[in-house]
C-alpha cells in the first residue's frame, strides 16, 4: 500500500533505532522533560537521527526513537506543533503544522 502524502510504501519499514537520552541541561522547560530539548550550537552543530530542530525558536527536539519523515513533535518551549519533512538538501526538518 502507498501512502500519497508520503510517496513510500507503508508498512515495509525497517525497524526504528531507539535511543537513550541523557541530561542536557536544557533549562527552558520542566525538569521532566529537559532530556527531550537541547541547545542548537549554530551551522556547525550535525543532528542525530532522533533530533529534529523547530524552526521557531532554534531549539533542537529529541525523541528516544529514530524520527522519520511525517512524524509529529511538539516543541514546549515555544508551543509549536511540528511535522518531520525531507529538505531539499536530504536532512530532515520541521515544518510548523497550522492544522
Amino acid at each position: 500500500m502507498t501512502d500519497p502524502l508520503l510517496e513510500e510504501e507503508v508498512g515495509s519499514e525497517e525497524p526504528r533505532q531507539r535511543f537513550v537520552l541523557d541530561e542536557t541541561g536544557f533549562d527552558e522547560v520542566p525538569k521532566k522533560y529537559r532530556r527531550f530539548y537541547r541547545k542548537w550550537g549554530g551551522p556547525t552543530d550535525t543532528l542525530a537521527p532522533n533530533e529534529v530542530l523547530c524552526p521557531v525558536c532554534k531549539v533542537v527536539i529529541r525523541s528516544t526513537r529514530e524520527l522519520r519523515v511525517g512524524d509529529r513533535v511538539y516543541c514546549m518551549p515555544c508551543m509549536s506543533r511540528l511535522v518531520v519533512a525531507k529538505s531539499a538538501s536530504g536532512l530532515l526538518e520541521a515544518i510548523v503544522n497550522y492544522g
